[in-house]
């Protein structure tokens, strides 16, 4: 995925403005979160839009998109007013922090495909940086947006390589945030996970657990993965 536009069935997301392009993790999080009984959604770090755009057009939701990047949140915007869900999206240009000392919602479903690379080499273009480290958006700080700003029964949704997704659920626990739900994923049968898709809540449940593989062999997506992002890729 990559290039300045990238098509969807129901919208378009330009993204030359965007440090951070369209990728499978944003896509992954967006068709597999569960909507049931979200009427007021928060997307933390929305990059170009894409996760709010996914849940918009998903559920009658009204979503509030969080973003620390000027250029990005104007593109944000931008993707917003192209698409048929305006009226649902509003986008925030503050940092999580800020939005959060000022946010009197209580909210059904928090989502987040946050900046995951702690020690890796910082990137040249600070915006860049921004999107893919986590020195403006740690887990701490996820964690505890998450418990000040979720309903009693709201759930948080992250995507996070495996080491890290491991970290964020024993971290989540002394916020009082439960996993009860992972999709781990692997590009191919026979590579390892590379990614788990994770929600939380504030109420301890017997986990569940499932595994999606993306290709079946080379350039051969699964029958599971189609079925997953169907309504929003153009060709399935």
């Amino acid at each position: 995925m990559g290039g300045n536009k990238f098509r969807f069935k129901q919208f378009t997301i330009l993204q030359d403005r965007c440090a951070m392009k369209v990728g499978t993790d944003g896509t992954l999080l967006g068709a597999w979160i569960d909507i049931s009984g979200a009427e007021k959604i928060l997307d933390i770090g929305t990059g170009t839009g894409l996760i709010s755009l996914m849940l918009a057009q998903r559920s009658l939701a009204q979503i509030d998109a969080v973003e620390i990047d000027v250029n990005s949140s104007i593109q944000a915007r931008e993707n917003v007013e192209r698409s048929p869900w305006l009226d649902r999206i509003k986008i925030h240009n503050y940092s999580i922090q800020e939005y959060t000392e000022s946010c009197e919602k209580k909210y059904d479903l928090i989502v987040s495909n946050p900046p995951f690379f702690e020690n890796a080499s910082k990137a040249a273009k600070k915006a860049r940086t921004v999107a893919r480290h986590t020195d403006f958006l740690s887990q701490t700080d996820l964690l505890q947006t998450a418990v000040e700003l979720l309903s009693d029964t709201g759930k948080l949704a992250v995507i996070y390589p495996v080491e890290q997704a491991k970290n964020f659920q024993t971290k989540a626990r002394f916020f009082g945030l439960f996993c009860h739900k992972k999709l781990y994923v692997k590009p191919m049968p026979e590579i390892p996970t590379k990614r788990i898709l994770m929600e939380l809540s504030k109420n301890k449940l017997s986990p569940q657990e499932d595994t999606l593989i993306i290709e079946a062999k080379q350039c051969l997506y699964t029958p599971e993965f189609i079925a997953l992002i169907k309504d929003f890729y153009l060709k399935y």
